[in-house]
């Protein structure tokens, strides 16, 4: 930022421009202007150079109030203290000037000894709280700066703890980036829609929950092998084990140190442990039925539906995208909200996209 050392002084008459500019020689580079309009041009020239204006009322073309009026709707008496300069010291000049935001209001005859030091008290007090403005707008800046390399982190580390479950689970891997992918897709179009709760959502928030959405399975870290990678049909009792994956994810989770402060976790523990819940009730663990749900919690179960189904797993082969979506609109894999899924129907072929393999 460049130094403030220029003070401009406005006057029409000579002689107080020079007993001004003596006043202050030695503390600035001092600027001259006679009427108001030659003034406002060389504020905007030099705004982050002048320490301060001392400023006449009475001037031709434009006078000191017009100047004043001029600085304060281009808000440059918040950057730039104003001195007014006037041998009427009225009641309503002051408060008209006050007003309008200059910092001090000087009366002629000018002594320059007073004014020096009315004029320099006031600067160093401005500059000092300039300096401290910007003093804590780095230091806000360092701290957003950090806090996204926090979140990223945090983000990074579920990302990786969320993959290592699907490679368990033998998945690739890219699972996990596909269902933060179709949380995303349907969240927006629902929010376009205005439908419920998702109106008011931020892409903030969308961001957070399509994030959660990628630790629904995290549970699944405590179902063992035998079970998880069963090649074929799982026994009831055998179910019921993988059952609790939605519950023994909530726990896990619970066990991250202040989880409970950061949003991401909010939702994710959510989702966790209703992402197996289902709109007739039929659902698991706690057998919540319509809006019982959290529709981030229907929205994974839906997008987690589809990517199951075009994906090969060691009990079945992958569903084309088309055998998909008519599965899941004719109700061939779960009751969903009727609602969504018209939000399905019509983003299907984004799903199409995200999802598509390699021949």
């Amino acid at each position: 930022m460049k130094k403030r050392d220029l003070l401009l002084v406005v006057d029409d008459m000579e002689i107080n421009r020079v007993v001004l500019g003596q006043a202050f020689c030695d503390l600035y580079t001092i600027l001259e202007a006679e009427n108001g309009a030659d003034a406002l041009n060389l504020i905007h020239t030099h705004s982050d150079q002048l320490a301060a204006v001392l400023l006449d009322v009475v001037m031709p073309v434009m006078d000191g109030f017009q100047v004043v009026e001029q600085m304060y709707t281009q808000d440059l008496l918040s950057r730039i203290p104003v001195f007014l300069i006037t041998a009427d010291c009225s009641e309503a000049n002051m408060r008209r000037g006050y007003e309008l935001g200059v910092m001090d209001i000087i009366g002629k005859p000018i002594i320059p000894y007073f004014i020096r030091r009315r004029v320099c008290s006031v600067v160093e007090l401005f500059q000092a709280r300039e300096r401290l403005s910007r003093t804590v707008a780095v230091q806000e800046q360092a701290l957003e700066e950090k806090a996204q390399e926090i979140q990223q982190l945090n983000t990074s580390i579920i990302k990786t703890l969320s993959a290592a479950i699907e490679f368990r689970d033998c998945e690739s891997g890219e699972h996990v980036q596909r269902i933060h992918d179709l949380t995303g897709i349907l969240l927006r179009d629902l929010r376009h829609r205005r439908f419920g709760d998702c109106a008011a959502l931020t892409d903030e928030e969308i961001d957070e929950i399509s994030t959660a959405a990628i630790m629904h399975d995290v549970g699944k870290i405590a179902i063992p092998d035998q079970i998880l990678n069963k090649p074929g049909r799982l026994t009831q009792e055998e179910f019921e084990i993988m059952k609790t994956h939605t519950v023994k994810g909530c726990e896990l989770l619970d066990r991250i140190p202040k989880s409970r402060e950061n949003p991401v976790y909010q939702y994710a523990y959510d989702i966790c442990r209703h992402h197996h819940e289902r709109w007739d009730g039929r659902g698991y663990p706690d057998g919540l039925k319509g809006d019982e749900i959290s529709i981030w919690s229907q929205v994974v179960s839906l997008a987690d539906v589809y990517d199951a189904l075009t994906s090969r797993r060691v009990y079945k082969p992958a569903f084309s995208p088309e055998e998909a979506v008519r599965m899941i609109l004719d109700g061939e894999c779960g009751a969903f909200n009727p609602a969504l899924l018209e939000s399905f129907r019509q983003q299907a072929p984004q799903f199409r996209f995200i999802c598509r393999r390699e021949p």
